[in-house]
């Protein structure tokens, strides 16, 4: 008899079926969609209260401000001070409320009879609450329940200029018209929440489809039933299984392979170099290399090894091996001895090819690793365009004789160094041409090795070379040369599995010599630039006398840079920078860096100014990078720092003025500068560090000496003297040590300086900077303290004059009167006092006017009906260059000419 509840199991079971329960993948969906729909659901009401909880508080702050607003307006006081304050204030309530959608504005005496009311009839009447807070000048919000819903009222006491209360203004809004605008987003809510729940649980199928494709849709019964099947056909067969992980240890070793290898009973877990295994067996098992048919000893017998790498989905977790016993193959291991040394050659060469970024260096090295072990003279010849790391081009088989490796000295083959110009026989040519190696086991039946020199030929075949291989280098589709083994000692030829060993050894170099191939060429444009990005030249200035050196690295350009820039007012600007890493990217962007300095330099900003305008520039510059990272699939340049194209400086700037000898000084980061005065005291002077430009959020100080005349400033970066094997203080009192001389002019300076702190081979780049200071005395400069009055235009002119006609400068007189007089008059006229001009006579004529007012002037061209408007037009046109710097107290409008000849 059936049971009444079958037809509803058999229904569950098939529910349990289509949704897949029954399976692992099934159930995981089931437990973590459940999980996803609490998640949204908690999340939901959290948003929903807190969109709540927000909404009070805004109606909160939004009746304080009006109530302090109306309460602070003049118009408020002045209508309780009136004859009648309803009057007054009563229309202009109401007019707010009504735009403003309150609920209620009330204006109130300090006894809480009401002014204003929405509903004249109460108006007159006292107020309902309590307002003792506001009459004693302090402003309260509170909550109110009414018939029409919650209602926040402010309450803001109306204060005279004594402090004194005057009265009081109640402000009140609605809860439910804040609500309003919240409820309007809960469908926006909703439906994100939906969206997100769907979303999860698309996330969820998709786990479970991928859980449900690896365990194949199998539940735990059948897994565990599949296992013991595994199980027991693993420990039957008759062929030794042994899997490793990928730490090199023992995951599983059936019975087969515990007999032939003699594993310990607790081989389960230790490493395979652990287990007394032979030692190429181990180094096959921990190597994860493939192998087929290997032999092996072990013990008394020979196993064939078959060793393949283990990978799931793409991803390699381990390695299986299986063994067989072939004890009979025993005569075979002479074989296995030429195989085991061919392994070990190929193992070797890839660790001594490659180990510089040198094009010369690697061939060299592809030549050596093979002898003697393969060949006894291995030669490489690569195109001029490889060696200088260009692309290999042009026709014809012209290359040069780059490398040689031989068991001795006297051979006949083409020396190092040698052009040589392939004839199309020849086995190189055919070789470079096709891409194919050439095989050549007897030269004296090689008529195109005849063909290419018979005179030289007919020596190499007298000495004994017998057999040629020749491989193209081909990397990434492009020949770059070809490998030449040649054969004399042994007599038997070159067969067919030495020129794949030759192949394989080859195919490994030529990656090699392609790497530094792109080096050389990235590193040779990456020198260019940084040459074309530095100073040439240094500008012509009066303020210092100046000397340089800029030294790059062994490891490559990189970014360090310097700068001597002249500003207005006979000052000069003397900058010294440092880009981290090397290579294109740190060139590039010193280049930038530079070019920012110069232009915010004509701007005639102040060292912190300056340094934060470069720290937000180097900010945008590192964001931009960051922002582009993905776009491009390219590969990184060979060479490169290896800092993911994230951009760090550091710099230190310095403007020194030859007429008041002071020199203001900031540093982002950078290490501190060296002074040294006349009487040969060598200081670093205490400046503010600075953060590193690029990481923003600290500002920049600045720091003001007065130098003595002569006094020496030296700016350097790091790699003078930052050496890993030298520490930093011993560095910077050698430096001390090398500037005790102040006698010495800034050239012989930086040779002493460098002399002494210049490492055998240098690790960074090196840029130092050595500044003599001068002074302008009294007869290059002239000043005028001028007073507020027009009237002294006139006689400021005439005293100009004079002092032109001083420095036999007479020519100079008319354009000079005009700008003097115009820039003067607007000083007057819109500037503040202090007024002063101060002429500036060193390579060109300076003229500045400065005033107290921090407004500037701007350049415009006046209209034809216009009566004025065209003064600073004039100066722009008469003066070379004119331009306005902003000071403590004020500004200052400068201009320049230049001297006659």
């Amino acid at each position: 008899m059936s049971s009444p509840h079958a037809p509803l199991e058999s229904l569950s079971q098939r529910l349990r079926s289509a949704l897949g329960l029954r399976s692992v993948a099934g159930q995981m969906f089931a437990l973590l969609t459940a999980v996803v729909l609490l998640l949204v659901a908690a999340g939901m009401a959290a948003l929903l209260l807190q969109a709540r909880h927000d909404s009070e508080a805004k109606v909160r702050e939004r009746a304080l401000a009006v109530a302090e607003t109306l309460a602070r307006s003049p118009s408020t006081l002045e209508g309780l001070q009136s004859a009648d304050p309803t009057a007054s204030l009563q229309p202009r309530t109401e007019d707010l409320r009504r735009r403003t959608n309150l609920a209620f504005i009330v204006v109130m005496s300090p006894t809480g009879v009401r002014y204003t009311h929405p509903n004249p009839a109460l108006i007159g009447h006292r107020f309902s609450a309590s307002i003792g807070p506001a009459v004693a000048g302090r402003a309260f919000t509170e909550t109110l329940t009414g018939p029409s819903g919650r209602t926040v009222r402010a309450i803001v006491p109306v204060t005279r200029a004594d402090g004194s209360v005057a009265g009081v203004v109640a402000v009140g809004v609605k809860v439910r018209e804040v609500t309003r605008l919240v409820n309007r987003q809960l469908p926006v809510l909703l439906g994100g929440s939906a969206a997100a729940f769907a979303l999860a649980c698309g996330g969820v199928a998709l786990v479970s489809r991928r859980l449900r494709l690896q365990t194949r849709g199998l539940g735990p019964v059948e897994i565990m039933r599949m296992y013991e099947h595994h199980d027991a056909v693993l420990h039957s067969v008759r062929e030794g299984v042994l899997i490793v992980d990928g730490d090199r240890r023992v995951l599983l070793a059936n019975d087969e392979a515990r007999r032939l290898l003699d594993l310990p009973a607790d081989a389960h877990g230790r490493h395979v170099n652990d287990l007394g295994l032979d030692p190429s067996t181990a180094e096959l098992l921990a190597s994860g290399r493939v192998a087929t048919d290997e032999v092996h000893p072990a013990g008394e017998r020979l196993l064939a090894v078959n060793h393949r790498p283990a990978d799931w989905h793409g991803r390699p977790w381990g390695s299986v091996a299986t063994l067989r016993d072939t004890t009979e193959l025993r005569t075979l291991s002479g074989k296995a001895d030429v195989a085991r040394e061919r392994l070990k050659l190929l193992y070797d060469a890839s660790l001594s090819i490659g180990t510089t970024l040198d094009v010369r260096r690697t061939a060299e090295e592809v030549a050596h690793v093979a002898v003697p072990r393969f060949a006894d003279f291995v030669t490489v010849d690569l195109p001029d365009s490889v060696l200088r790391g260009e692309e290999p081009g042009g026709a014809g088989a012209k290359m040069r004789r780059t490398a040689v490796g031989a068991i001795r000295e006297d051979y006949p083959l083409y020396p190092v160094g040698e052009l040589i110009n392939f004839v199309p026989s020849s086995p190189q040519a055919r070789g470079f041409g096709s891409g194919q190696p050439v095989f050549e086991p007897d030269l004296t039946a090689a008529p195109g090795v005849t063909a290419q020199d018979p005179e030289r030929v007919e020596k190499i075949l007298d000495y004994g070379i017998h057999s040629l291989i020749t491989v193209p280098l081909r990397a990434r589709g492009v020949i770059l040369g070809v490998v030449n083994f040649w054969r004399s000692e042994k007599p038997e030829p070159f067969e067919d599995d030495d020129l794949s060993l030759a192949e394989e050894l080859v195919g490994r170099a030529a990656v090699c010599i392609d790497n530094a191939r792109r080096y050389t060429r990235e590193h040779a444009t990456a020198l260019a630039l940084q040459r074309s990005l530095l100073p040439r030249g240094l500008p012509e200035q009066t303020a210092v006398e100046v000397a340089h050196r800029y030294l790059p690295s062994q490891a490559g350009v990189g970014g360090d840079w310097f700068d001597v820039i002249p500003l207005s007012g006979a000052r000069v600007a003397l900058v010294v920078g440092d880009v981290v890493g090397h290579g294109l990217h740190a060139a590039a962007t010193m280049g930038r860096l530079r070019t920012a300095v110069q232009n915010f330099s004509a701007l005639d900003m102040p060292p912190d100014e300056l340094l934060a305008h470069l720290d937000d520039l180097v900010g945008r510059l590192d964001q931009a990078e960051h922002e582009g990272e993905g776009e491009s699939e390219d590969e990184a340049p060979i060479g490169d720092d290896g800092s993911d194209g994230i951009i760090g400086a550091t710099c230190v700037y310095a403007i020194y003025d030859p007429v008041s000898r002071r020199c203001t000084m900031a540093r982002a980061g950078h290490v501190p500068p060296a002074l040294v005065t006349p009487d040969g005291t060598v200081d670093f002077p205490e400046l503010p560090a600075g953060p590193p430009l690029g990481l923003g959020g600290l500002p920049f100080e600045t720091a003001e000496f007065l130098l003595p005349e002569s006094s020496q400033l030296v700016l350097y970066t790091n790699g003078l003297v930052e050496d890993r094997d030298r520490d930093i203080e011993i560095s910077l009192q050698q430096l001390r040590d090398a500037l005790t001389h102040p006698d010495r002019p800034p050239q012989q300076t930086c040779e002493a300086v460098l002399d002494a702190l210049l490492p055998a081979r240098p690790g960074d780049d090196i840029a130092l900077l050595v500044a003599r200071t001068r002074a302008l005395d009294a007869r290059h400069v002239a000043s005028w303290d001028l007073a507020a009055d027009p009237a002294v235009v006139s006689r400021v002119r005439a005293e100009v004059t004079a002092q032109l006609v001083d420095w036999g400068l007479g020519e100079l007189e008319f354009s000079t009167e005009l700008m003097i007089s115009e820039l003067v008059t607007n000083a007057i006229r819109y500037g503040g006092e202090p007024i002063q001009l101060r002429v500036i006579r060193e390579r060109v004529l300076t003229c500045e006017v400065s005033d107290g007012s921090s407004t500037s002037p701007r350049l415009r061209r006046a209209r034809t009906t216009d009566e004025g408007g065209r003064g600073l037009f004039l100066v722009a046109q008469l003066a070379q260059r004119w331009g306005t710097r902003y000071t403590t107290n004020g500004k200052i409008i400068w201009t320049e000419q230049a001297l006659p000849p």
